[in-house]
């Protein structure tokens, strides 16, 4: 029997709950114990390739019901408990090979206090002393004083990474992570008159968003948050797997991008640093591919041309395909 979808609601008020009757059970996470965490290498703002540290720390759920969001899947239902987050990053960094910077990703907002409790944002600062650089995630809302404290804490150059995910004004009101670029603008001013960088996510495709648009707004994005005075901009191909991204596809209201879209968003990115500081980065989200739309006989060759552009930001030639033409 073939389930219809049930329609995306108009009234922002109303799409809370629909999100929540699309997703499957979240999983069973330990308060005590990061749901994952590597090390991998990422270009500086200097040029200097160095090993970064990414723990993925397990924290209440997000105040927020982004449409396309799937991190929930780890969250805990309940406010973190206190001491949790220093034990979950010292449980990660004894396993973990030494690094120079460390993304601290929480599947929120670090500075949402049901999720990273204040109490604790001194111990984390000491488990971080070694850094030179410490990323956290935040949503624009939650950009404040708090930031500053916590700031003032560290030894390392704190980095605040937010989710733009489009600078579609209409797009991203459906998405229902309540922000407007206004306030987005506000808060990376915020940062930069704080001497605090700024990490900008992008949505390559989104929902709502039909697919001969997707590249022009994903330039544009790009295109607004160096505007911002982003130092780091990640394009990220819009991927299902929460429930409400199905439900979304089967109205068609959304269709994965093509890999072509996303190499495409990058070589943009890489062409605008021409003539900007030195310290500003484009690089693509890599993780959740090869999908089943890519073209098995091409795809491996173009991940790994997109890895090595993200380290050398420099434009390589495209990957010939006689399957595809490069264009899946």
């Amino acid at each position: 029997m073939t389930h219809l979808p049930i329609a995306y609601p108009t009234r922002a008020a109303d799409r809370d709950t629909w999100i929540l009757t699309q997703r499957p059970p979240r999983n069973s996470v330990d308060p005590e114990i990061p749901y994952a965490f590597l090390v991998e290498d990422e270009r500086t703002g200097s040029g200097e390739i160095v090993p970064v540290a990414t723990i993925f720390l397990t924290n209440r759920e997000c105040p927020w019901r982004c449409v396309m969001c799937d991190l929930w899947r780890n969250t805990l239902a309940e406010p973190t408990p206190l001491g949790a987050i220093p034990a979950q990053i010292e449980h990660a960094l004894a396993a973990l090979p030494p690094a120079r910077a460390i993304k601290l990703y929480n599947a929120g907002s670090f500075f949402d206090p049901r999720a990273i409790p204040p109490e604790d944002h001194l111990a984390i600062a000491e488990s971080v002393r070694q850094f030179d650089r410490v990323i956290v995630e935040c949503h624009p809302a939650l950009i404040n004083d708090a930031v500053l404290r916590f700031r003032d804490l560290l030894s390392g150059q704190l980095e605040i990474a937010m989710g733009l995910e489009t600078a579609h004004p209409d797009v991203l009101e459906k998405l229902n992570k309540r922000l407007t670029l206004d306030q987005f603008k506000d808060a990376a001013d915020f940062l930069q008159s704080n001497n605090i960088d700024l990490r900008v996510f992008i949505l390559v495709q989104p929902p709502f968003m039909a697919p001969d648009e997707s590249l022009h707004w994903a330039e544009r994005s790009l295109d607004f948050a160096f505007d911002c005075g982003a130092t780091a901009a990640t394009l990220i191909p819009t991927r299902g797997g929460n429930g409400a991204i199905e439900s979304l596809a089967r109205a068609g209201d959304f269709t994965p991008p093509t890999l072509a879209t996303l190499e495409a968003a990058v070589a943009y990115g890489l062409s605008q640093l021409r003539g900007r500081t030195p310290t500003m980065r484009v690089s693509s989200d890599l993780w959740d591919l090869p999908r089943p739309i890519d073209c098995p006989t091409c795809i491996g060759v173009r991940i790994a041309r997109l890895r090595a552009m993200n380290l050398s930001q420099n434009l390589l030639p495209p990957v010939p395909c006689e399957i595809c033409g490069g264009r899946s």
